[in-house]
Order: C-alpha cells, then structure tokens, then sequence
C-alpha cells in the first residue's frame, strides 16, 4: 500500500547520516590540502587585510601651501588644472589629494555669498553691468 516501514526510515537515515559524515570528512580533507599548500599564503593576506589603512594627515608644508593658496583666493577657491599641477609640484601631492582637499576646505570652511555669480561676472567684465 505503499507506506514505509519504520525499518526503511532508519535505514535511509542512517544512508543520509553516512553521505554527511563523508562529505564533512571530504572537506576537512580538502580544508587541509589547501592549507598545506597555501597556509603561507593565506597568513601573509591575512595580515595584510588586517592592517587598516592608515588615514593620515598631509604634510604640515603641503597643507600650508594649500592654505596659502587658499587665503589668496578665498573668494573663489576652485584651483584651474594650471593650478593644480603647481601645486602638486610645490607639495608633492598627487592631484587628487589636492582636489579631496580642496573639496573638504570649501564644505567645511567656505560660505560664498549668494550674489558670487553676479559678483564674479563683474570682476571679470566690468562692462555688464553699468548705471546709467
């Protein structure tokens, strides 16, 4: 009628039971080949992963170029390539600190006012705007 006997339940149990105890015996045999051959390997990456990253400061003359930089041009901090070339050779940054820099000074220490654009059109071009 096609049930099961207890008898049959226990024996693909014990089948089951048997494929698990190989396949986890299968494994710690291969987990141990791997680290055999590749311990070393995995030691050294390991330390390596571990170690943070060191979040450093730049160097007290580069910052200061970069603030001295900054000081002349506060009214509009956005360096030119030009710029930003002479100052990766004055510091010895590479451009992209100089650009995460730059980027940090002005949202934590710049407020342009809200007429900048109008007054930056009127430095460059007096001619815009006249009284008549």
């Amino acid at each position: 009628d096609g049930a099961v006997s207890s008898d049959e339940e226990l024996r693909e149990g014990d089948d089951v039971a048997t494929q698990d105890g190989q396949q986890r015996s299968n494994d710690r045999d291969l987990k141990d080949q791997l680290l055999r051959k590749f311990g070393s390997h995995i030691s050294s990456l390991k330390l390596e992963f571990s170690k943070k990253k060191k979040k450093g400061k730049l160097p007290r003359e580069a910052r200061q170029a970069l603030l001295d930089w900054w000081n002349v041009h506060y009214k509009w901090p956005y360096p030119t390539e030009a710029d930003k070339i002479a100052l990766a050779e004055e510091t010895g940054l590479d451009q992209k600190q100089i650009n995460n820099w730059f980027i940090n000074q002005r949202k934590r220490h710049w407020k342009p006012s809200e007429n900048m654009p109008f007054a930056m059109m009127d430095d460059s071009s007096e001619t815009f705007f006249t009284e008549e």
